[in-house]
């Protein structure tokens, strides 16, 4: 046992590190050795950057995983979003993190690990987007023939906007509203999708009018170059715009998803503003060629009106022949006029004179004194009648007088029988009414049984009873019981009050002699319940 402290033991001529100190070195060590390495792997675990800003993930493959950070500041530059499942090139340095004795890669560039890759993210993304239905044709919305305002999602800076700008005025000048974005590199997309929505919220008569149409333009490049296109955001907000929107991005052969969700992909940008406006020169000549026509189509209507109104005036009788039989109608009555005057009035000459030949003394007597005769007779038959009309009412009072006198007689009968029928029925009622009582008694009495039979009260007789709380409320468990409450027991021929203790002392056994007073009748008082 002394050989363990002897300071001769060959053990004591190692150098002891601390923790601390050999963490370091191992960390200065792994950075010296791989100061910048480049690492193609699969990202595994990655769930977006941390609240912090930096991202955490891991890169493996099919035999080894390491652990990989990207810091918040590097993660803003990156011109790809790392996402789940995608095979990278990581450029950055191995370090160590002491904390847990583990090892890192701390990325700062990320790019996919070649074309293949970016196609493979690419058509998965475009599936994704398919099956929600942002490239239907039922979506799509027609372009206007002739729009007011055109706005235009590009960089200020480019040869785009110049070629659009210039193409516009050539063929129809109209208002153009520019909104600069970037069109390449990390946030391109967010930005390109923020003007989209940023047209869409303008009001259609306010300050700045809100667009007819809407042209989203880039020149050409490679995959990566146009990969902010791509973008989920852009596409969405394009499938989602409620303006007419023209998706030229790239040349005829290069395709991003935003040409997929547009309403209008067109195949340069110098296309897209010739799909935005027509030409006016064009117009104008189709102008000129219709109102030509127009006023050809006129001239040609009135020589037709001019000709038919000629034929219809000449099959026109004239103003002589239109008036001849009028004419010839009121020469004839002119002439008949007199000579009809002259016998109207003889026949009404000969009328009037007949009708006073008539009119005489003696025959005006005759038919008065006819007329009285007429009203004599008349006086005769209502003196007649007025006393056909006073018998017949004596021999109805004579009548009503001998109905009267046998009215007593009849009552008498009539009441009897109705006094012999009320026996009868009553007779009936009183066996009616005891028999339905007979039912009525016994259903009661079976009721009475059966609520007997369910009632608690049979219960208790058996030697149980109820416990009360203060409220009158049944107490069904021992734990809702607490020493000093106030209790009502329900035993089958009275209640006791009584007052719980507490339960974690063991009841105390009731004396014999005590049990055996309680069994006789005696003034209830105050228990334990335990």
């Amino acid at each position: 046992m002394s050989n363990l402290f002897d300071g001769d033991s060959p053990s004591s001529n190692l150098y002891e590190y601390t923790v601390s100190e050999i963490s370091g070195s191992i960390k200065r060590t792994v950075e010296n050795a791989f100061e910048h390495v480049r690492l193609r792997g699969e990202i595994s675990g990655y769930r977006g950057p941390h609240s912090s800003g930096h991202a955490y993930f891991a890169l493996k493959d099919d035999r080894a995983r390491i652990d990989a950070v990207i810091w918040k500041g590097v993660f803003g530059r990156l011109k790809f979003r790392p996402e789940e499942g995608m095979e990278v090139i990581a450029t950055g340095k191995v370090t160590t993190f002491p904390g847990s004795s583990k090892y890192q890669i701390v990325i700062e560039n990320l790019e996919p690990a070649g074309a293949g890759a970016l196609m493979a993210l690419l058509e998965e993304r475009k599936r994704k987007l398919g099956a929600e239905g942002l490239f239907d044709e039922a979506r799509k919305q027609l372009l206007p023939f002739m729009p007011r305002v055109i706005g235009v999602v590009t960089s200020p800076t480019g040869a785009v906007i110049r070629d659009i700008l210039h193409r516009i005025s050539d063929r129809f000048p109209v208002h153009v509203i520019v909104w600069p974005v970037r069109v390449q590199g990390e946030g391109s997309g967010d930005e390109v999708a923020n003007a989209i929505r940023g047209f869409n919220a303008l009001e259609p008569e306010g300050d700045i009018r809100r667009p007819d149409v809407l042209i989203v333009a880039r020149g050409g490049g490679s995959l990566e170059d146009l990969w902010g296109f791509n973008d989920e955001a852009v596409v969405r907000a394009a499938a989602d715009s409620a303006i007419p929107l023209i998706s030229a991005v790239g040349h005829e052969t290069d395709w991003t998803l935003i040409d997929y969700a547009a309403d209008m992909r067109a195949p340069t940008p110098t296309g897209a503003a010739e799909m935005a406006v027509p030409v006016k020169a064009e117009l104008e000549a189709q102008v000129a060629s219709l109102d030509a026509r127009l006023k050809g189509s006129m001239t040609r209507n009135l020589d037709r009106s001019r000709q038919n109104l000629r034929s219809l005036a000449r099959a026109l009788p004239s103003l002589d022949q239109i008036l001849a039989m009028p004419r010839r109608r009121f020469d004839e009555a002119a002439a008949g006029l007199g000579r009809g005057l002259q016998l109207n009035t003889l026949n009404k000459r000969r009328t009037f004179d007949n009708t006073a030949y008539k009119l005489r003394p003696d025959v005006l007597q005759n038919r008065i004194s006819q007329h009285r005769q007429r009203v004599g007779e008349q006086m005769l038959r209502a003196d007649r009648q007025v006393e056909r009309l006073i018998d017949r009412s004596r021999s109805r009072i004579a009548n009503a007088e001998t109905s009267l006198r046998a009215l007593p007689h009849q009552l008498k009968r009539e009441i009897s029988r109705t006094l012999e029928r009320l026996s009868t029925l009553s007779a009936r009622s009183d066996i009616a009414v005891n028999a339905m009582l007979s039912r009525q008694r016994s259903a009661l009495v079976a009721q009475n049984r059966m609520l007997d039979s369910l009632s608690y009260k049979n219960v208790l007789k058996r030697g149980y009873a109820v416990i009360r709380n203060e409220d009158d409320a049944v107490i069904s468990a021992a734990h809702l019981v607490t020493g000093g409450d106030r209790l009502t027991i329900e035993f089958a021929d009275g209640r006791v009050n009584a007052t719980a203790d507490d339960g974690d002392e063991p009841a105390s056994p009731i004396p014999k002699k005590k049990a055996a007073k309680s069994q006789q009748p005696t003034k209830p008082q105050q228990g334990s319940l335990f």
